[in-house]
């Protein structure tokens, strides 16, 4: 993969996470009601931007 192919999947990336996961109220309420653990179990396997991360992700190996 180009350095710029990776470099622009990292932007979005960031992006997501900016627009949609800081300060996102779904998961500040699992991590106060079941912990970190659950918050992150949340959003790895049944958030839309979650799963779209993960896409990016297998795109970057």
């Amino acid at each position: 993969m180009k350095h710029s192919d990776r470099k622009e999947l990292f932007n979005h990336v960031e992006s997501l996470l900016g627009q949609y996961c800081n300060g996102c109220f779904v998961h500040k309420h699992f991590k106060q009601e079941g912990g970190r653990r659950t918050a992150h179990r949340f959003c790895i396997s049944e958030c839309t931007v979650g799963e779209k991360l993960q896409e990016y992700g297998k795109k970057l190996i």
